[in-house]
């Protein structure tokens, strides 16, 4: 593993090389599975809409004020660049840290172990019920395996230089693009009928939810509307985020202060109007109860049945393992980006600083890989999506709220770019996700609680560092 500090970032990926890393790393699986949850939480066809819709929003209002930022600092690290430039090393450490410890890395262990979930359809041996090592508590499943090791190739694959997995994330993601939109078109012509979706829409927003205990609907009103749409959320929310990965490779994109910022509208308009589409089509092949009752929650495969008949699950176990490898791909190549502008700013491991021959941040791959792969053993990253949530949310907020600091900090700075609709579109976005934090803390604090501690327990660390200066 040949390292050379003096080396720099190659610029390899134009705008549709950008605007393919944001689609790719943004589709995984959560379109094709969470839906079921938010059914559950909302109980209606105009509910369940209005929050694919809402969350498509949000993300285009934060992706189009990151553009600015992205314009004034085109290099590597982004949001944690941008995070130090508003407030100061502490906060970004801290963002940094989280990034690794949970949010990234998390990420990358849930997707991996998706797409073994789906492969397991086609080759029932690498189904999670396969044990292949018991040793006292801890049981070594199939799933996690395959998990690790497709963690592991695209790690490799990445780490011999940004140009292979450009031309991997380019071809993975256009064809996922034209497989969701086939998907929707026969959903929509082979298996749509009126009498579902007029059922559906009947009493479109009557807010109810699923209560499991009692095992019936329960009607919602008052403060407990907070509390259904701030849960409903989280799954849209998820399967919404990781279009930021594009700012932490900014250093290789060619033109970044132009293509950054418009790889991010593109992406996340895209895939936001993708997600709504399909739910669109979930709500005319499907009766509502099927959409918040599928099996495993997996909506995506029930619809397909519906569609293509036996051979539905096949098709869409295809798509999927083709939408979540494509997906981890776009996350591992992004994420070390970040872990080597920390480690230059002496707040993370030395070696994550250095680049390879293929000047990429091999050592910063593979460590992500490594603590990636742990996650996947765990098999407790499925229960760490409320605190990933609020987490990535908190540093949303932060970061737009960077930008109105950094108007009054960086007056005259050159700024190609500046965010739609400022002051009130940031603001409009910044004012719902802290509702949407608030509903979470109060209703699942069990669980979102623990991810503020997370964060917060990089303050300690952060100083540590610090003193060691470099680790």
């Amino acid at each position: 593993m040949e390292q050379n500090s003096d080396k720099v970032f190659k610029k390899e990926l134009g705008l549709l090389g950008g605007t393919m890393l944001v689609v790719g790393s943004m589709i995984g699986s959560g379109i094709f599975i969470v839906s079921a949850d938010i059914a559950r939480q909302v109980g209606s066809a105009g509910w369940l809409s209005a929050i694919w819709l809402l969350t498509g929003l949000l993300t285009i209002i934060a992706a189009v004020s990151y553009g600015e930022l992205s314009a004034m600092f085109p290099k590597a690290g982004g949001q944690y660049v941008y995070l130090k430039e508003a407030y100061s090393k502490l906060i970004a450490f801290l963002y940094g840290w989280s990034f690794f410890a949970v949010i990234q890395t998390g990420t990358i262990a849930a997707v991996g172990v998706a797409f073994s979930k789906f492969a397991s359809y086609l080759y029932e041996p690498f189904s999670e019920q396969n044990i292949i090592l018991t040793f006292l508590f801890f049981k070594l499943n199939a799933a996690q395996i395959v998990a690790i090791v497709t963690i592991i190739f695209l790690t490799f694959l990445n780490s011999k230089g940004v140009k292979s997995g450009k031309i991997l994330q380019t071809i993975l993601t256009i064809f996922k693009i034209v497989s969701l939109i086939g998907l929707l078109i026969f959903g929509f012509i082979l298996a749509a009928k009126s009498e579902i979706w007029q059922s559906n829409w009947t009493n479109a927003f009557h807010l109810q939810s699923f209560d499991k205990t009692e095992n019936n609907w329960v009607q919602i009103s008052g403060t407990g509307i907070i509390a259904a749409l701030s849960a409903g959320m989280v799954g849209s929310v998820f399967s919404s985020d990781a279009w930021n990965g594009v700012t932490f490779i900014a250093g290789e994109i060619q033109n970044p202060k132009r293509n950054v910022g418009l790889s991010l509208f593109l992406g996340t308009f895209i895939v936001s109007v993708l997600y709504f589409l399909t739910n669109m089509m979930y709500l005319s092949v499907l009766p509502f109860p099927e959409i918040a009752f599928a099996q495993s929650d997996r909506v995506a495969v029930v619809a397909s049945q519906n569609i293509f008949g036996a051979s539905g699950t096949v098709i869409i176990a295809l798509m999927i393992m083709i939408s979540t490898f494509a997906c981890n791909n776009g996350l591992i190549m992004a994420g070390a980006r970040v872990y080597f502008t920390m480690a230059q700013d002496g707040l993370f491991f030395k070696k994550a600083a250095l680049l390879n021959k293929a000047s990429v941040p091999e050592w910063a791959l593979w460590i992500q890989c490594v603590w990636a792969s742990v996650l996947c053993l765990t098999g407790k990253y499925g229960d760490l999506l409320d605190f990933v949530v609020i987490i990535v949310l908190i540093f949303y907020i932060l970061t737009l709220f960077g930008i109105f600091i950094l108007r009054k900090k960086l007056p005259n700075a050159e700024r190609p770019y500046k965010a739609f609709g400022y002051p009130f579109v940031p603001s409009f976005y910044i004012l719902v996700a802290l509702s949407l934090c608030l509903g979470l803390l109060l209703t699942k604090f069990s669980t979102c609680g623990w991810g503020v501690l997370i964060m917060l327990s990089g303050i300690p660390i952060y100083y540590l560092t610090k003193q060691k200066k470099g680790l």
